[in-house]
């Protein structure tokens, strides 16, 4: 029992040091290696060969595939060079597998410490998340090292050698059984390099190795379609034609593995090294032969998975890209994104919130309708920050994220405060027949405006972070509080004339004015985080 538990905890070992390594290199390299795919399209040599290098790099086709369907499924990538570059991937992948079973235990600790050094002493610069990624390497070839040892005193063990030897003679079920073990180990590389231990100790036959390498390459697409499964209809094509390709291969090779096994087995190369290069050559063969037929399978995937059908009914987030979560930068311009789709969502509500004013009670509920879309963006944004620490960014990444969150949070408080400000003239004003005075809703329909106004400029100093742009924002909050306070000296000389209308209105007139003044208050706050003003100068703007 505790060889077995050794054995998994070193397969487990392997799965975690590949994700350190992946998000590593994500954090460093993530936003150019988005930039080599997204400039590789063009050609389906460049996809294929920017397949091969991005894999070799993150460790993993898996974490590949997923960058690929998160360009597909933004629009930004076609299918047919998002399945030639994962075929480049499936090769990408097998060749690490190669490079893996070397000799490099001597590395192992050399990579660990030196990782440990670099991340815990600037553990937020380039440089520790370069010592993350050499914290993972190490751990994966320590891994290596654990399993072979672990799987050693497996063989000596009657009951394994029972279960073992059921996996002979029947392709389809071994071939199965490499596709769940490539689900179960997360990763079809992990799959394959223990596949090849388990061949060096004589656990398994050759024959059989050779099924469960075919099956594990048809477990990681079948690994792609289930991460995938939330995607959008673009995304889920793209994990489709994987695994189709995937399964074409096993058809393929499977009725003839008993053919290859014995004529490979007479090569003067050891068994454990023959899995390896089968498993290269095999996904360097089909990926080749199938690259012509990219377009085809496009095609088809297109057929067999429909488009998504829009639903206008609940506005749901659509740029928070859970794979780009290893990609800081990347991650927070999503992030950003989505915020501008909550400030487009607020305009509408000032629109509609001057329907209001002018007598549409009914406008009242698409206010309501609108406040609850901008909840749940707000709630999707503050959880897709939250996944990412910020202890653990870079300085001018923290400084954004806290920017993200606060403007975030600024228009959820200022979609309450209009959906306040609508139902109290629904109430006071509309329901008791009680109308503004034509002086005092002018006034309200010019303060409107102005907020329409500085909505749209603090959502552009927040995505430009110009400082011209924010000095203009702070002066145009200053221009609306001296309105504001015009305006309210206005309706109190009403007030003195005996206004009829106005002292009927008075006290929802200024409390409207008051509360376009907090929402001004919070669209303009993005200017002092870009011009980093001190608490002090904010109180006296």
């Amino acid at each position: 029992m505790l060889t077995l538990l050794n054995l998994l905890s070193a397969v487990a070992l392997l799965v975690w040091g590949t994700h350190i390594v992946r998000s590593g290199i994500m954090r460093v390299f993530g936003a150019d290696l988005r930039r080599v795919l997204s400039r590789s399209i063009d050609k389906k040599p460049m996809a294929f060969l920017a397949g091969i290098g991005v894999t070799a790099l993150v460790q993993s086709s898996n974490a590949t595939t997923l960058l690929v369907t998160s360009f597909v499924a933004q629009g930004l990538m076609g299918l047919t060079p998002a399945l030639v570059t994962i075929l480049g991937a499936d090769v990408g992948t097998a060749l690490m597998a190669r490079i893996l079973t070397f000799d490099l235990s001597w590395l192992s600790p050399l990579f660990i410490l030196f990782g440990v050094i670099f991340f815990l002493g600037r553990k937020q610069s380039r440089a520790g998340q370069l010592g993350r990624a050499s914290i993972g390497l190490g751990l994966i070839l320590l891994a290596l090292q654990l399993i072979v040892e672990a799987a050693r005193p497996i063989t000596q063990a009657s009951g394994v050698q029972v279960i073992f030897s059921s996996l002979t003679g029947d392709i389809l079920l071994d071939a199965l059984i490499g596709a769940v073990f490539a689900i179960i180990s997360y990763s079809s590389l992990a799959a394959v390099l223990i596949t090849a231990t388990l061949t060096a100790t004589n656990v398994i036959s050759f024959q059989v190795a050779l099924c469960l390498v075919v099956g594990a390459n048809l477990g990681s697409g079948l690994l792609a379609m289930i991460n995938n499964s939330g995607s959008n209809a673009a995304g889920k094509r793209v994990a489709l034609g994987s695994l189709l390709f995937k399964f074409i291969g096993c058809i393929i090779v499977l009725p003839f593995i008993h053919v290859l096994a014995p004529q490979l087995d007479r090569l003067p190369v050891n068994d454990e090294e023959l899995v390896i290069f089968f498993h290269v050559f095999y996904n360097l063969i089909r990926c080749l032969v199938m690259v012509p037929f990219a377009g085809p399978m496009a095609s088809l995937c297109q057929r067999l998975i429909a488009d998504d059908t829009e639903s206008d009914a609940r506005i749901k987030p659509k740029h928070l890209d859970r794979s780009s979560l290893d990609t800081p930068a990347l991650a927070l311009v999503n992030a950003a994104r989505e915020t501008l789709r909550m400030g487009d969502v607020l305009e509408q509500m000032l629109n509609t919130f001057n329907n209001v004013m002018h007598g549409q009670p009914r406008e009242d509920r698409v206010i309501r309708r609108l406040d609850d879309d901008v909840d749940v963006l707000y709630t999707a944004i503050k959880l897709y920050l939250a996944r990412m620490p910020k202890e653990d960014l870079p300085e001018t990444e923290a400084k954004r994220w806290a920017e993200i969150i606060e403007m975030a949070l600024n228009l959820e408080q200022a979609g309450d405060v209009l959906e306040r400000m609508s139902g109290d003239v629904a109430d006071k004003s509309l329901a008791t027949q009680r109308a503004f005075s034509p002086e005092g809703l002018q006034e309200l329909e010019a303060m409107q405006e102005k907020l329409k106004a500085n909505l749209q400029l603090s959502l552009s100093v927040f995505l430009s972070q110009d400082i011209n742009s924010a000095k203009k924002l702070r002066r145009a909050k200053h221009r609306f509080r001296m309105l504001n306070r015009r305006y309210s000296h206005a309706h109190v000389n009403r007030l003195h004339q005996q206004n009829v209308q106005s002292i009927e209105t008075s006290s929802l007139h200024l409390g409207l004015l008051g509360d376009m003044n907090r929402l001004n208050s919070l669209f303009c706050a993005v200017a002092y985080s870009v011009l980093e003003q001190p608490p002090e100068e904010r109180e006296e703007e």
